[in-house]
């Protein structure tokens, strides 16, 4: 295996290039220590003890300091992970190691994230988000039904709670008016049935 570019990427940190591909980013102390340099056979000895040993370890680490500051999903966890230099096996075994202690869940991350959101989003706006943070489809449904079954969300009350703080009147609003409020609760994720029973809605429901 050559060495085929060692790129700075700060005054630390270097990006190695084995056979013309990145592989890992590495200190730039460890490059000595390895004796790893441009233009260089690198030992498979080498390269096992760093992808197999000093990389998982510092990834390990990585993941956890990370779950210190907030919450992530499997896949959001994953990304920072791989965007930081580390190779995606590496990556994938630091998921593994904070998930079997389940310092990372996705049903739980779905869960709390429904039930932090329900006051002023709709539940399929909330799918919306929860898919695009990596959450699957089947994990997302389970704790929709799990949320819905613990009291979930009212989501025509919800609607009209929405349009009551635009201090929306159905007697005064003229047509342009119900149509931006309309787009305004669309964006929210909320079906045009509840859009429609909401603008015409009277106020009890609020």
């Amino acid at each position: 295996m050559l060495v085929t570019e060692i790129e700075d990427i700060s005054k630390k940190q270097s990006r190695i290039h084995i056979d013309h591909s990145f592989s890992f980013v590495l200190y730039k102390g460890e490059l000595r220590q390895y004796g790893i340099a441009e233009g260089e056979e690198l030992p498979q000895e080498t390269c096992n003890k760093i992808l197999g040993e000093l990389l998982p370890r510092r990834a390990k680490l990585r993941a956890m300091n990370l779950l210190q500051l907030r919450d992530y999903t499997e896949k959001q966890l994953r990304d920072k992970l791989l965007g930081g230099g580390y190779p995606e096996s590496v990556a994938d075994q630091a998921v593994e190691y904070v998930k079997s202690f389940r310092y990372i869940d996705d049903l739980r991350y779905a869960g709390d994230y429904l039930a932090a959101f329900a006051g002023r989003k709709s539940l399929r706006r909330m799918e919306q988000d929860l898919q695009q943070r990596g959450v699957s489809k089947d994990i997302i449904e389970q704790a929709a039904a799990d949320w819905q079954q613990d009291g979930g969300q009212d989501e025509l009350r919800m609607a009209c709670a929405l349009l009551e703080k635009k201090h929306y009147d159905k007697d005064s609003c003229d047509r342009k008016q119900q149509q931006r409020l309309y787009n305004f609760l669309a964006y929210r994720g909320f079906s045009g049935e509840i859009i429609r029973k909401a603008l015409q809605t009277e106020w009890e429901y609020s």
